[in-house]
């Protein structure tokens, strides 16, 4: 296959859809859950793989240290010896360091970079840097449905940009911007308006992508990201206004005291994947090249890597 010649992806014309960074594409911006990170000066998206990093962190660590310190301590209290809080201890701990350790060490996979300083794009494959200048961007929306004998058919739509390997601009990737299944064409178009709005009008924008100086409709976008250690927050709130719509009596369902006993249990459990989560993320920031981390700099080089090829070129 050429992959110097972006072909449009079979389907019919309403299922497929060119995407340009000035032009609109008529939809709101929209945050699809996969955004990691939005600064003011880049925009972090997740490029899949490890999305389970800090699993194991945190289920030896919640459901393991947490509850087996907890015991140990009630011994103490009880009997006044410290031997049964230092077995759990011994046992527990070196367990949890470890998972720590392998899971905050090993690197994840860098996300996809939208820097508005130098306005181009970063990927990493495979140890090769690939970058796409924003302003001739080359992206397309499509739709599609996936069918199973066990899914039946599932509505879904790919959102994809097209990058070149750095020094070797021969080569070409087509990138996938998150998952397609149980998206939309309206969906991704929405994305592509949101990254769009950060790129020409941010670092901050409205509901209409306008320039706007306050962050409230971003926050609000990236709030909706549904995080598993939120999930007791959000059951109190459930049955407070359960309660209010019940005039206080009989509010409380069978689910409701599930929740209330097990949301606790299980909250150790999901800050420390998050927080193992948000370490390996802050360590594998590292392993971006010099060229990429520089401009990530507020003070650092404006010229975009297109630029640095060009040079090179004329130079030899």
């Amino acid at each position: 296959m050429d992959m110097n010649k972006l072909d449009q992806p079979k389907g019919s014309a309403s299922s497929t859809v060119m995407l340009e960074a000035n032009k609109s594409t008529g939809e709101q911006p929209m945050e699809l859950f996969i955004t990691d990170e939005h600064t003011e000066h880049y925009l972090a998206l997740q490029s899949g793989g490890d999305s389970d990093r800090g699993l194991w962190s945190g289920i030896l660590g919640g459901a393991g240290a947490v509850p087996s310190i907890g015991i140990g301590l009630l011994s103490f209290l009880k009997s006044g010896e410290l031997d049964g809080l230092v077995i759990m201890l011994w046992i527990c701990l070196p367990l949890f360091v470890a998972a720590f350790l392998w899971e905050t060490l090993r690197p994840l996979p860098l996300p996809i970079l939208f820097n508005r300083r130098t306005r181009e794009v970063y990927f990493e494959n495979d140890g090769d840097l690939f970058h796409a200048p924003w302003d001739d961007i080359s992206a397309v929306a499509s739709e599609f449905q996936l069918v199973g004998t066990h899914i039946g058919a599932m509505q879904s739509a790919s959102l994809e940009i097209r990058m070149w390997k750095f020094e070797e601009p021969q080569m070409a990737l087509m990138v996938s911007l998150g998952s397609p299944f149980g998206k939309n064409l309206e969906m991704q178009k929405g994305f592509w308006e949101y990254i769009r709005s950060y790129m020409n009008n941010g670092p901050y924008f409205d509901e209409h992508g306008n320039h706007s100086e306050s962050d409230v409709f971003v926050k609000s976008q990236l709030a909706a990201r549904f995080k598993m250690s939120d999930s007791f927050k959000q059951t109190l709130a459930d049955i407070k206004q359960a309660r209010k719509d019940a005039g206080g009596e009989n509010y409380l369902s069978g689910s409701d005291m599930a929740k209330l006993i097990f949301d606790p249990m299980l909250y150790p459990t999901d800050r420390i994947k998050e927080f193992t989560y948000s370490v390996a993320k802050r360590r594998s920031r590292n392993l971006w090249p010099k060229v990429v981390t520089e401009r990530l700099k507020a003070s650092g080089p404006t010229t975009r890597l297109a630029d640095l090829e060009l040079q090179e070129i004329l130079t030899e």
